[in-house]
């Protein structure tokens, strides 16, 4: 029987320090709730599944700091969801957060996948983007998931910040190279409305900077044999987290916990925002959806066209206007791939589908 991908993401919005740059439902001085937060969420999951939960393909525990709480409360979440076989289960971890007894737990419970959340490797810089650990707490975090079995982890960092010149980011990526890591992430710092950073102009990113530094993570990350399958990652063969593949293909997937959004077939809903809030409503018995929208056939095509540009499978022939994109697109086969210099203008590029 062919089992149809289904993904659960699950939200833990509690962080020990919140970063400049973060505009995601996170709290630092909410910690007194988790304990019953978890039980919502898991009170959440069990009423998913009665009502019919398809069998989960992919689960990704993500924040906040989904490290930061208790393990085994965490995986009690876990616990409640029918697992098809082979799922990918992803935690996202803070470095400082790592240890062997936390990654056991994971283990134990079905977790195959770890990302961690690196940022960057020189100081100056993990100062700059309001990061605890240093370069010696990941070396140790990614010894630990070798260690514990996990045959498949991530590396997560970020380019673009204050104070970062080119030689800085490049000493970040070969020593995350030096790792060996079998996928990284290396997204563009962003500035999002309502954070410290958006206020301060000064510390804004140079999009000349972030564009010659994504330039260098793909000639280092493609130099060790991890291949870019989405524009802002990298991976050896098979180990593609599947869990972002199936936001890509706009898969079906369910979101738990406060402020996580779900998708099914063409509609798009979200819960509320805040902890509290989430945790009333579930514990009063009904559903913690804040909103929602229907997606017509017109709007889900087109979003379908512009998540694929992002890949390496690209575009259907006909579907992008090519002219004058010399050295942006190339053919393979029937469908249109973006080059790295495309990739650079993605956005530019995605108003030309149609």
């Amino acid at each position: 029987m062919v089992v149809m991908a289904f993904g659960v993401y699950v939200h833990v919005p509690f962080c020990a320090r919140r970063c400049d740059y973060c505009a995601f439902a996170t709290w630092t001085d909410r910690h007194h709730l988790t304990t019953r937060y978890l039980h919502a969420v898991v009170a959440e999951a069990r009423a998913a599944v009665e009502a019919g939960m398809a069998p989960v393909t992919s689960v990704f525990f993500g924040g906040g700091t989904p490290s930061m709480v208790p393990a085994e409360d965490l995986m009690a979440v876990l616990d409640e969801l029918p697992l098809a076989p082979g799922a990918e289960v992803t935690v996202e971890c803070n470095p400082d957060n790592v240890d062997g007894p936390l990654l056991a737990t994971y283990r134990a419970h079905g977790v195959n996948r770890v990302s961690l959340g690196v940022q960057a490797m020189v100081p100056s810089v993990l100062v700059a983007l309001g990061r605890t650990h240093d370069e010696a707490n990941v070396r140790r975090a990614v010894d630990l998931v070798r260690e514990a079995g996990f045959p498949t982890f991530n590396l997560d960092l970020i380019y673009g910040g204050a104070g970062e010149t080119l030689d800085d980011w490049c000493r970040t990526l070969e020593r995350a190279v030096e790792l060996d890591p079998p996928h990284v992430s290396a997204y563009a710092l962003t500035v999002e409305a309502g954070t410290p950073l958006a206020d301060d102009p000064s510390r804004h990113p140079d999009d000349d900077d972030q564009a010659d530094k994504y330039v260098a993570a793909d000639e280092a990350l493609t130099a060790v044999g991890l291949a870019c399958y989405e524009i802002s990652n990298w991976a050896r063969s098979g180990h593609e987290c599947r869990h972002n593949l199936l936001y890509w293909a706009q898969g079906d997937y369910l979101g738990l916990g406060c402020a996580a959004h779900s998708h099914r077939a063409g509609r798009r809903w979200w819960n509320v925002r805040t902890p509290e809030r989430y945790c009333q409503l579930v514990e009063a018995g009904g559903p913690a959806e804040a909103a929602g929208e229907s997606l017509d056939a017109e709007t889900q095509r087109l979003e379908g066209l512009q998540l694929a540009l992002r890949t390496r499978d690209g575009v259907p022939m006909g579907s992008l206007d090519t002219d004058g994109l010399d050295g942006l697109v190339e053919v393979r086969g029937r469908r249109v791939v973006l080059t790295r210099a495309g990739r650079l203008l993605a956005n530019e590029l995605s108003t030309r589908l149609r």
